[in-house]
């Protein structure tokens, strides 16, 4: 299984989400065949009454061996069910790579 069917599973399970978005933005930064960054965009009403850094804390705590391997990077993008419906169901888009893993032509 690839990591982002790995993430995309454990997600499923923890969260039970109404809307779930695992996308895979490693050919940005240092090339597709690393999968190391990656970018989610979690709905769930688990995140009910949560602040964002319980949210996010949940996802890394579900996502635990994961980040202790080859993740290098994971944007979380987490709301409730109302705070999704107010964002019209569209994340923020990714900046692009500014680091210096990824070659320059």
């Amino acid at each position: 299984m690839n990591m982002q069917t790995n993430i995309e599973t454990k997600l499923k399970t923890a969260f039970n989400p109404v809307y779930l978005d695992v996308a895979n933005e490693s050919h940005m930064h240092s090339g597709p065949a690393t999968e190391s960054h990656f970018k989610v965009t979690l709905v769930s009403p688990k995140f009910e009454s949560l602040p964002l850094i319980k949210q996010h804390r949940l996802v890394n705590e579900a996502l635990k061996a994961e980040l202790n391997g080859q993740i290098h990077a994971l944007a979380l993008h987490t709301y409730t069910p109302d705070q999704w419906a107010e964002r019209a169901g569209k994340a923020p888009d990714s900046p692009p790579c500014e680091g210096g893993g990824k070659s320059e032509h």
